[in-house]
């Protein structure tokens, strides 16, 4: 079986509907180091992230602890937005989550299917370093359940996920929140 350390990049200085790609403020970059520290002595592993500026902030975190670099992938970036003006994507982003993939069409079904399939590819224990619905998808494909949002995966959680090629498999959601101070 694969593991796949699936984490949603730390909290961001922005939101989706303010900055197109903002990157950590400095909650977002304390928890990038909070997880980190939680990942530490299993790496290195390989490592995957998405070229926005948070998610690569928070890679960042281990890539230093590790010595090594992650791999910039636009595959498991955000879901895409049918608009660039940052207030109608806010809405459509809001009205979607509310939802399913059903409900959002095949564009979407076929990302949903693209970004799950991309995740049963990798062989060796890997981080991937993403976005709050892409893991939702995983979530969801391991679940069978078609909504957006399935589970409330907090910034710079980890959510664990293996698999054997074919089937994605929740070992352990990442719903914590790691905005909780660490002591």
């Amino acid at each position: 079986m694969t593991l796949l350390f699936l984490v949603r990049h730390g909290h961001a200085a922005g939101g989706y509907g303010e900055d197109a790609d903002p990157g950590l403020d400095d909650l977002g970059r304390r928890q990038a180091e909070a997880m980190a520290d939680q990942l530490a002595a299993l790496g290195p592993l390989p490592i995957i992230t998405s070229p926005l500026a948070r998610a690569r902030e928070t890679a960042a975190a281990l890539e230093k602890r590790w010595n090594t670099m992650a791999v910039v992938d636009p595959s498991v970036s955000e879901i895409p937005s049918p608009t660039d003006d940052l207030e109608e994507r806010h809405a459509w982003l809001q009205q979607a989550m509310g939802g399913t993939w059903g409900d959002l069409g095949p564009r979407y079904t076929s990302w949903r299917t693209m970004v799950t399939d991309l995740l049963l590819q990798f062989h060796h224990d890997t981080v991937v370093v993403t976005h709050f619905i892409l893991i939702n998808a995983a979530i969801g494909r391991a679940t069978g359940d078609d909504r957006l949002m399935c589970a409330p995966v907090g910034n710079a959680s980890i959510t664990l996920m293996e698999h054997d090629g074919k089937v994605l498999r929740i070992v352990e959601a990442g719903e914590h929140d790691l905005a909780a101070p660490v002591l």
